[in-house]
């Protein structure tokens, strides 16, 4: 008996849930793949977008901000239009995974093939074609070299810089020191991050009493952050003073 109500519950709830999947709106975008719908934060699925923070290079060799770069024509693009995405799981930072679409263009699709993000192999193969054309097209970042995403939020100097062409002479340390240069990379990433002498990563924002003293040099293991949660994400915890 118990069971059988178990089951029928069960079966009851499978059409509340496919119903919950789909969250519709007009997004407030935050980043390249990063929006919210309502009061639902939202990661689209498939793709990694560089951070409003990550800066690229151009064909002169010359430092850009293609995280901006990437939100902003996503906003061009679709930003005053309704989406509908289809959650497919939630992340432990509590984003909803999702795959969008916009009067039935796949976003994610769009994002890759205009080079505004990479497939993100780790989780699908979807957009590999994609991203191959946005590479021959030399689009968005492919224009010159950059950072994948996902290394860009763990560079180091053995990180590999990637190009539609054969990347210049010294673009790692390039775009390693646009990270930890002493102006923000844009006027969204003012967040400093410094390490203590405990070894212990700490971020400040300007309401900080330390702010305006800490100095961003690469040798001293600082970092622009464009967020608290990007902050956090890095394993930075926020000053207690």
């Amino acid at each position: 008996m118990f069971k059988t109500l178990l089951t029928a519950g069960l079966l009851l709830s499978l059409p509340t849930l496919a119903v919950a999947a789909d969250i519709t709106g007009v997004p407030k975008i935050r980043d390249g793949d990063q929006l919210m719908i309502g009061s639902v934060r939202i990661r689209l699925a498939g793709v990694d977008a560089p951070s409003t923070d990550q800066l690229c290079l151009n064909t002169k060799g010359e430092r850009w901000t293609c995280g901006v770069a990437a939100r902003d024509e996503l906003i061009k693009h679709a930003g005053n239009k309704t989406w509908t995405c289809h959650a497919r799981s939630v992340d432990r930072r509590g984003r909803t995974i999702a795959r969008c679409e916009v009067d039935g263009e796949d976003i994610q699709k769009w994002l890759v093939a205009s080079g505004w993000a990479l497939a993100y192999t780790r989780a699908s193969h979807d957009y590999e074609a994609d991203e191959k054309a946005a590479r021959e097209a030399k689009a968005g970042m492919w224009q010159g070299a950059f950072i994948a995403p996902w290394d860009w939020r763990v560079r180091n100097k053995k990180t590999t810089v990637l190009g539609a062409v054969k990347p210049p002479d010294g673009a790692n340390a390039i775009l390693l020191a646009s990270a930890s240069g002493p102006v923000a990379p844009s006027p969204d990433c003012t967040i400093k991050g410094n390490v203590n002498r405990s070894g212990e990563c700490i971020f400040h924002q300007r309401t900080s009493r330390w702010y305006a003293k800490i100095e961003m040099k690469i040798s001293k293991g600082t970092r622009w952050f464009c967020s608290v949660e990007e902050a956090e994400a890095a394993g930075c915890r926020e000053t207690r003073r």
